[in-house]
C-alpha cells in the first residue's frame, strides 16, 4: 500500500520571570511583557482567574490588577477577577473545571487573548488544563503563589486535573507564554505551605545537583525561620534546574517511561489520594524522598551515611517521613504498593522508578522489591517515626 509521512517540529520558547510586588505601577515586567504581545489594531483579553485562599491574604489584588491594567493599551480585564477554590479540591472538582470553559466561551476569550491564573499549584493546574483545551489552546499566564508552585510546576509544561480518585489522570502538555515569580506571595504563606514546597528543591538537588544539597543543609535553619532572601535562592536555583531539565531531557512531553523529576513521588500521589489530600502534595513528596532514599541505601546503591544526611535534612526542614499507610501488615502488601501500578500506567510503559546512585545522581529501575521496601519503611518508623 502507499503511504506517505509527514515529520515536522514546533519549537517552544517561554520566561520565567522573578520580581517582588508585580502589580505595583512601578514594577514594569508584567507591562513590558504584554507591550511585546500587543497587535496592531486589535485589542486583547486578560481573563484573570484567582486562587481565594490568595485573594483573602492580597484584599487588594483585584484592585491592584485593575488599576495596573489600565496603564497598558492593547489590553482589557475580561469581566471581573474570578476566584475558585485553591487546593488539590480544585482539581477534582469536574464541574468547576467546566464552568471555567463555560466562561472562556461568555467572555470571549479566543486565542489572542491570555487567561491568567494567579494561585498554587493546584489552580496553575486546573486553569492550565482550561487554557489548553479552549479553541483547541489559548495563551496561558501563570503567577504561582506558593514555594512548591514557583520552584517547580508553576514552571513546567503539564497542566492537568483529578479524575475517579487518580491524580493528573486527565491532562495536558502546554507549555505557559509566560511565568512570574513574585516573592511577595509567599510572605503570607501558611508555615506548612511555605516548609512543604521546599521537599520539591531538595528532590531536583538530590537528582541533578549535589552542591544545591550541601547548600541545601547549610541554610535549612534559615529555610524554617521564613527567611524571604534564602528561599528565593531556593526559588531561582530549584527552578533553573527543572526549566533545564525540560530544555535538555530531549523528552519535554514526556513520550517515554523516563521520569526522572518524579523522584519520590510514586508513593506521594497514592499517600495524597489515600489520605483525601490531607496530606500536601510537597508532604507526601518529602515521606517518598525518604522512603526511596533508603531503599537505594538497602540496594546499596548509596551508603548508610548518604541515606541519613537525606531524612536528617527532611527532618530539620521540619517535613514528614514516615505514614503509617506505608507499612505491610501480617503479609499484607502496603495500599500505597498500588501506586506502583498507577504509576506505570501514567507512563503509559513499563515501570520506570528513578532512585539514587549518589547525592546528585539519579538512576532509573523497572523492578521494586515489596519486601526490602518494608525494610525501608521500617527503618524510617523506628528511627523517626516519633520525630
Amino acid at each position: 500500500m502507499d503511504c506517505i509521512q509527514q515529520t515536522f517540529s514546533v519549537d517552544y520558547s517561554f520566561k520565567v520571570f522573578f520580581t517582588r510586588y508585580l502589580f505595583n505601577p512601578t514594577n514594569t515586567e508584567f507591562k513590558n511583557y504584554l507591550t511585546s504581545q500587543i497587535t496592531s489594531g486589535l485589542t486583547k483579553k486578560l481573563l484573570f482567574i484567582v486562587d481565594d485562599g490568595v485573594a483573602k491574604a492580597h484584599p487588594a489584588l483585584a484592585t491592584e490588577i485593575s488599576t495596573y491594567l489600565q496603564q497598558i493599551e492593547g489590553f482589557k480585564l475580561a469581566g471581573e477577577v474570578v476566584l475558585v477554590p485553591g487546593g488539590e479540591a480544585c482539581k477534582n472538582d469536574q464541574d468547576l473545571f467546566y464552568r471555567l470553559i463555560d466562561l472562556v466561551d461568555s467572555q470571549g476569550i479566543d486565542r489572542h487573548s491570555f487567561i491568567v491564573a494567579i494561585g498554587g499549584g493546584a489552580v496553575l493546574d486546573l486553569v492550565g488544563m482550561v487554557a489548553a483545551v479552549s479553541h483547541r489552546g489559548v495563551r496561558h499566564i501563570r503567577i504561582p503563589t506558593t514555594v512548591l508552585s514557583q520552584n517547580d510546576s508553576g514552571v513546567g509544561v503539564k497542566n492537568g486535573i483529578n479524575y475517579r480518585g487518580k491524580k493528573n489522570f486527565l491532562g495536558t502538555f502546554a507549555p505557559p507564554a509566560a511565568v512570574f515569580n513574585d516573592a511577595q506571595f509567599l510572605t503570607t504563606l501558611p508555615a506548612k505551605d511555605w516548609r512543604s514546597g521546599i521537599s520539591e528543591a531538595v528532590k531536583v538537588a538530590l537528582i541533578k545537583d549535589a552542591s544545591f544539597f550541601e547548600w541545601l543543609e547549610a541554610n535549612a535553619a534559615a529555610l524554617v525561620g521564613n527567611d524571604l532572601a534564602v528561599m528565593e535562592e531556593l526559588v531561582y536555583r530549584c527552578a533553573a534546574l527543572h526549566m533545564a531539565h525540560i530544555g535538555s531531557s530531549g523528552d519535554p512531553f514526556e513520550s517515554g517511561s523516563s521520569r526522572p523529576l518524579d523522584f519520590g513521588h510514586w508513593s506521594a500521589h497514592k499517600l495524597e489520594q489515600l489520605t483525601d489530600f490531607a496530606l500536601r502534595h510537597g508532604e507526601a513528596v518529602s515521606i517518598g524522598i525518604a522512603v526511596d532514599s533508603v531503599y537505594s541505601s538497602l540496594l546499596g546503591w548509596i551508603d548508610t551515611a548518604a541515606a541519613q544526611r537525606i531524612v536528617d535534612l527532611l527532618v530539620k526542614l521540619q517535613l514528614p517521613v514516615y505514614h503509617e499507610l506505608l507499612e505491610m501488615k501480617e503479609g499484607t502488601p502496603s495500599p500505597v504498593i498500588k501506586g506502583l501500578q498507577e504509576f506505570r500506567e501514567h507512563l503509559g510503559g513499563r515501570l520506570t522508578i528513578c532512585l539514587l546512585k549518589a547525592i546528585g545522581v539519579g538512576a532509573e529501575v523497572h523492578v521494586i522489591d515489596e519486601m526490602l521496601l518494608n525494610e525501608a519503611v521500617q527503618h524510617i518508623k523506628a528511627n523517626y517515626a516519633t520525630i
